[in-house]
């Protein structure tokens, strides 16, 4: 006798998306997917109000002045930030960097509060803020609902509970990002180049990244790490945590339509080899959907997949010389 979760996963199997990317009438197809899409995520129920950003502090560190600030993104919700902005460095692009299902943004400011965290940073090339202002970025960091500040690692009852109001955890991590996008622009033009902004996630943020890219307009460059695969062969067939799930979307597209979504803006899709929760075949299987819209739309060369040799961590020097080579910074 199956189990239910035997019994889900084999019936997971059998769902086919109905409104994936056929080839025909991009502009038209991507108008409704995107419609769509914000209706899955829940964006309906978030509402604008003022970000009443305030500035916490500002100081000199190794390379770059810090900032520390916080906005809200909807009426009583603050999110904290830290914006990172590289010394010698005249109007610099910016490149927002979202950690995965970790302890917080102190990761990725490599500012480890153990010898656990210590040591991901250091295998899994997890410094991704202090190494993009290296790379000479302006860098933010933003705390991922149920993450570091905003909740610690445990996001089960968080995502449960939007759920009963028709919310999802991915669509508030997707409207955080916009919101700070706002900020940015508004608050501190001049400090880095607006008009070339990034968005750059590993895992938890390399999902985040995806559904962001597939609706935001103002990036111009993305790259969704360890998280891009089918939803049949990850999500849909290995236990992944409550905040990667939104109800219904696999009757309706899979990853690659977020790619296809996103385009024609760049983007890196980066998989590990030997990811056992993201597994490479299934990250192929998506790339080459979503390619296949960078292909009709005429820009192929604008979609690339890294394929590092590992597991299941980001890959930085190759990701960081496509990055360049795209933007040509």
């Amino acid at each position: 006798m199956k189990t239910t979760y035997e019994f889900v996963k084999e019936k997971m199997q059998t769902v086919q998306p109905k409104c994936s990317f056929d080839g025909k009438d991009y502009d038209a197809w991507k108008a409704g997917a995107r419609k769509k899409l914000r209706e899955l995520l829940g964006l309906d129920k978030f509402e604008k109000t003022d970000p009443r950003t305030s500035v916490e502090y500002r100081r000199e560190i190794e390379g770059a002045e810090e900032i520390r600030f916080t906005f809200e993104s909807e009426e009583g919700y603050r999110v904290p930030c830290h914006l990172l902005i590289p010394k010698n460095v005249q109007n610099p692009p910016l490149i927002i960097c979202l950690q995965g299902h970790s302890p917080g943004m102190h990761i990725s400011l490599n500012r480890p509060k153990n010898d656990n965290e210590k040591n991901f940073i250091r295998l899994h090339d997890g410094d991704y803020a202090i190494r993009a202002v290296k790379e000479g970025f302006a860098a933010l960091t933003l705390e991922q609902r149920n993450f570091g500040e905003m909740g610690g690692t445990y996001c089960m009852p968080s995502s449960m509970t939007d759920l009963l109001m028709g919310r999802t955890t991915i669509g508030g991590r997707v409207w955080d990002i916009s919101r700070a996008i706002d900020v940015v622009t508004t608050e501190f033009k001049d400090l880095v180049d607006v008009s070339c902004i990034s968005l750059f996630g590993h895992s938890g943020g390399g999902t985040a990244s995806a559904y962001t890219a597939a609706l935001e307009d103002r990036l111009s460059l993305v790259v969704s790490s360890g998280a891009m695969a089918s939803f049949k062969d990850s999500i849909g067939a290995i236990e992944h945590c409550p905040c990667n799930y939104v109800p219904g979307i696999a009757n309706v597209f899979d990853m690659g339509d977020l790619a296809a979504m996103a385009c024609p803006k760049y983007f890196i899709q980066v998989s590990g080899r030997d990811d056992d929760i993201f597994p490479l075949f299934a990250a192929e299987r998506v790339f080459k959907a979503g390619h296949a819209a960078y292909e009709v739309n005429g820009v192929p060369d604008k979609m690339k997949l890294i394929i590092g040799e590992g597991e299941h961590r980001f890959f930085a020097d190759p990701t960081w010389k496509q990055i360049h080579e795209f933007l040509k910074r």
